[in-house]
C-alpha cells in the first residue's frame, strides 16, 4: 500500500526546487497533492506532468485572503487536508541586495520575513483550521534550513527568518497537542541542497566543479545534497510512520552541523 493513500497534501514553493521533489515524492506514494506557487506557470505544468492526483493553484503565502480562498477549494474539491508543507521562501538576495546587519535596508528585511515567516505563519493558522474542519488529523510540515540553527553574516534576514520558523513550528506543535487535535508539526533543516536558486553562482564547465568543490569542501560527505533526499523526510514525516513525532527538527545537511570535515594536520591521532 502506498504510503500517502488517502492524504490531500498542499504544498507551496512547488514549481520547483525542493518542492516539486516533494511533490513527486507524495504523488508517487498515494497522494492527491495540491502544486501551489507563485509561479501559477510553473506550478501548473508540475501538475500536468504528475497526472491526475495532481492540482495546480497560485499562491502567494503573504496574502491571507488567497490562503483562505486555495484551502475553501481545497476541502470544497477533495474533502479535507491532511498534509500541509510550507516550503515557499525566498534568500533576499536573487536580486544583489546586501543583507548583512550593518547594511541592510528596512525593507529588504521585510521582504523576506514577509515570505519566510508571515507566510510559514498564515500557512499554519488556516492549515490548521482546514484540517481541524477534516477531522483534526493532519501533518504540517515546514521547510526551515541550516541557517534557522547558525548565524549567516551576509544573509541575516534569511538566517533570522528560518530561525523563527523553527521556533514557531514547535509553538504550533504544542498548541495542537493542547487542543486536543491530531495534528502533528515538523520542521526540516536543509544545508548545502543543490536546487536552481545555487546554479548562478556554479557557472558551468570546469568552473563549475570548481566551484561545486568550493561550495561543499566543509561539508562531511563532501558533496551538496539532493532535492529527492529531503522529499524523503518529508514523506516520512507526511506518513502515518511519524505518527508520534511532533515539534521536532530534523537536519538533511550532509553532516554540516556536526562539526568541521577537516582534519587537523599534526598532534595525536586516533588508532
Amino acid at each position: 500500500m502506498a504510503r500517502l493513500n488517502d492524504k490531500v497534501a498542499l504544498i507551496t514553493g512547488a514549481a520547483r526546487g525542493i518542492g516539486a521533489a516533494i511533490a513527486e515524492a507524495f504523488v508517487r506514494e498515494g497522494a492527491r497533492v495540491w502544486v501551489t506557487d507563485l509561479d501559477a506557470a510553473g506550478s501548473q505544468a508540475l501538475a500536468e506532468r504528475l497526472g491526475p492526483q495532481a492540482r495546480a493553484a497560485r499562491l502567494d503565502v503573504r496574502e491571507e485572503a488567497q490562503w483562505q480562498a486555495v484551502l475553501a477549494d481545497v476541502l470544497a474539491r477533495d474533502g479535507g487536508l491532511q498534509v500541509l508543507v510550507n516550503n515557499a521562501g525566498i534568500s533576499g538576495l536573487e536580486g544583489g541586495a546586501v543583507h548583512n546587519p550593518e547594511q541592510a535596508e528596512l525593507l529588504e528585511w521585510r521582504a523576506v520575513h514577509a515570505t519566510n515567516l508571515d507566510g510559514v505563519f498564515l500557512g499554519c493558522k488556516h492549515g490548521i483550521r482546514a484540517m481541524r474542519a477534516s477531522g483534526g488529523v493532519g501533518s504540517i510540515i515546514n521547510i526551515s534550513s541550516r541557517s534557522g540553527l547558525v548565524g549567516i553574516p551576509a544573509a541575516a534576514a534569511y538566517a533570522s527568518s528560518k530561525a523563527a520558523v523553527r521556533n514557531h513550528s514547535k509553538t504550533v506543535a504544542l498548541y495542537c497537542a493542547e487542543q486536543g487535535l491530531k495534528i502533528r508539526c515538523n520542521s526540516i533543516h536543509p544545508g548545502a541542497i543543490l536546487t536552481p536558486m545555487w546554479e548562478p553562482m556554479l557557472g558551468e564547465g570546469a568552473q563549475r566543479e570548481a566551484n561545486l568543490a568550493a561550495f561543499t569542501a566543509d561539508t562531511p560527505l563532501r558533496r551538496f545534497g539532493r532535492p529527492e533526499e529531503v522529499a524523503a523526510v518529508a514523506l516520512m514525516l507526511a506518513s502515518d510512520e511519524a505518527a508520534y513525532m511532533t515539534g521536532s527538527e530534523l537536519h538533511i545537511d550532509g553532516g554540516l552541523l556536526a562539526g568541521t570535515a577537516v582534519r587537523p594536520q599534526s598532534g595525536p591521532q586516533e588508532k
